[in-house]
């Protein structure tokens, strides 16, 4: 099982730092899927000739989670899914209020893995979804016609319970802003955030250190999953 190197025990001697948490391209994943996810929202609902263009933010949303995936193996320290998976004795931790760390808190890790997870799951059931009407996804067509039917109602079964997620992190956030003074909003967008307790002797890391050329393959990663994502013809 991997270490997690940027989760440290409280200790007696401990100092307050200003830590590099995010990198810039989870960042930026960050706020580009916000703003997808929302586009995408909103295009649905209006439906007519607006579905073309839900379709589109569906395909840009793969190439988002490809990026965020494979940011999640080769990504800085605090982006990779290992360092931050929740684990039965960092859930402990956390809810007996001994956690200490620099990334995601384990109750923060399982939303995500949840989103990626519910994300995944509509991106897919919109490629190879149809409404008979407006829209018809990339790969429906290489599918059974009442198989693309089902999955269509999941479709829309799965923006409900993602839209439900997506409220419960809004009112997580508005909870640590208010009640705990702790703001989450604004080292997603600077990077950086103010961490107490940390121990005098712990080495000074970078958990936001990340190489070019990992980003570089992220990249192609993500153009390539929604170029595959837009053409069933290559199976």
């Amino acid at each position: 099982m991997p270490r997690d190197d940027h989760q440290f025990p409280a200790s007696a001697t401990t100092t307050t730092r200003t830590v590099r948490v995010w990198d810039l391209p989870l960042r930026l994943f960050h706020w580009l899927l916000v703003g997808a996810i929302a586009f995408a929202v909103v295009t649905a609902e209006i439906g007519g000739e607006w579905m073309e263009w839900h379709g589109r933010a569906g395909l840009f949303i793969a190439g988002l989670l490809g990026f965020r995936i494979t940011w999640g193996f080769i990504g800085s320290a605090s982006a990779r899914f290992a360092d931050f998976a929740p684990r039965p004795r960092s859930l402990r931790a956390y809810l007996q209020g001994r956690w200490r760390g620099f990334g995601h808190n384990p109750l923060g890790a399982c939303s995500v893995l949840l989103l990626l997870a519910l994300l995944t799951a509509q991106v897919v059931t919109g490629l190879l979804g149809n409404d008979d009407i407006d829209f018809e996804g990339p790969w429906s067509t290489v599918i059974d016609k009442n198989l693309s039917d089902k999955l269509t109602a999941w479709h829309h079964h799965l923006s409900n319970w993602l839209l439900a997620l997506i409220g419960l992190h809004l009112a997580a956030l508005a909870f640590y802003f208010f009640v705990r003074k702790n703001n989450l909003v604004l080292p997603m967008l600077t990077g950086r955030k103010r961490i107490e307790h940390i121990p005098n002797d712990s080495p000074h890391k970078d958990p936001a250190q990340h190489s070019p050329a990992a980003f570089a393959a992220a990249l192609v990663l993500a153009g390539l999953a929604a170029y595959l994502a837009s053409k069933p013809g290559w199976l």
